[in-house]
């Protein structure tokens, strides 16, 4: 019988306190690439079964914190820990004993992830938040949306999970290979606002080299251009079109049969409110399946707005296995792709306080 390849994180011990947001998205990363992430419930934490997909493949043991008992329970796990990681109010740590400079002292080695969305110092540290408002000062939500509307909130995934959980992912893996090289741990900063800054690096570029306007829909990336943006087909479903370099452009030109201005001026700014309106008119007069199949096998960029459940039916996904099914559950399927260590959905989401028993006799507790 044919061994299981080894996941990448096989070996490293996580603690997980839990909260909401980046920091479960975080944990269930590091387990799908199969980290033992031990998640420390509250006392009463309900059991959602398999609908808590950030818990998939981690391990829960239920701790009061205010006890002495369950602190010290705490600390001895964390001082066996490789990776830690917490996601609330600067000073909540320090105020129940677990703060860095405690936890560093008996594991010198752990790396510490703090996740935050204004971070551990500034005018704002200690004040509520949320993804819109973290986001709503970096410059990113005001560069998203029609111009003659308010912005609209892009989820929360360029807050909590762009700039929020995937610095903290790695920052904790950066982190993790120094330790490994040193033995020296450290703790991580990540806040919400970092992160989205960082992730409006290109965006700073474009301005930086007058290919960027401030101002809403008046940018190649963001609606004002009539070659990268959505349209309305027929029956009220939406197609997107990103056909932005000259090549892909003229197959889009050539599809469709748009006239020679269009095909002649696709940067001529002063034209883009006018070839954006002829466009739309072009595409609404067929249903989302007749250009798709107009498009297929072509490189115009054009591609059907799925909604979350269609998604799963389109042939691409469907042929990558990029979202799974687990016991009537719709999920992402782990990502990224491991060519000598995949890593896999380690199991179902843990029932709080469960996995006691086990997780102290793995740990050596």
């Amino acid at each position: 019988m044919q061994k299981p390849a080894q996941k990448p994180l096989e070996g490293v011990k996580v603690v997980e306190f839990a909260g909401i947001g980046p920091v479960p998205f975080c944990g269930m990363l590091l387990a799908d690439m199969g980290a033992d992430v031990v998640r420390f419930d509250r006392p009463g934490t309900p059991n959602q079964g398999n609908a808590d997909i950030q818990g998939r493949g981690k391990r829960s043991v239920i701790l009061d914190l205010k006890k002495p008992s369950d602190k010290k329970l705490a600390l001895a796990m964390l001082a066996k820990a490789d990776l830690a990681m917490e996601g609330f109010r600067p000073g909540v740590m320090e105020r129940l004993g677990l703060g860095p400079s405690v936890v560093l002292a008996v594991n010198p080695s752990l790396v510490y992830g703090r996740m935050t969305g204004w971070g551990q110092e500034g005018p704002l540290a200690n004040q509520a938040g949320h993804d819109i408002n973290y986001i709503a000062i970096t410059g990113a939500l005001a560069a998203i949306g029609n111009k003659s509307a308010p912005p609209p909130p892009p989820l929360n995934l360029i807050g909590d999970y762009g700039g929020g959980a995937l610095y903290l992912v790695m920052g904790l893996l950066a982190g993790l290979t120094h330790a490994r090289a040193t033995g020296e741990g450290q703790v991580i900063d990540a806040a919400i606002v970092d992160g989205t800054l960082s992730l409006m690096a290109p965006i700073h570029w474009l301005r930086a080299s007058k290919m960027w306007h401030v101002g809403r829909e008046n940018n190649l990336l963001d609606g004002g251009a009539h070659f990268y943006g959505t349209y309305v087909c027929s029956d009220g479903k939406y197609i997107a079109v990103g056909a932005i370099e000259p090549q892909f452009y003229n197959l889009l030109c050539d599809k469709l049969q748009l006239s020679s201005d269009l095909r002649e001026n696709q940067y001529d700014r002063k034209k883009w409110p006018v070839f954006k309106a002829q466009l739309s008119g072009v595409l609404a007069k067929q249903p989302l399946k007749h250009w798709t199949a107009l498009f297929e096998g072509s490189d115009a960029c054009v591609a059907p707005v799925e909604d979350m459940i269609s998604a799963m039916q389109h042939p691409h996904i469907q042929a990558r296995n990029s979202l799974v099914e687990i016991e009537n559950v719709l999920q992402p399927a782990p990502a990224p792709r491991f060519s000598k260590t995949p890593g896999a959905i380690g199991g179902p989401p843990p029932v709080p306080g469960a996995n006691r028993s086990e997780v102290l006799a793995d740990w050596d507790l």
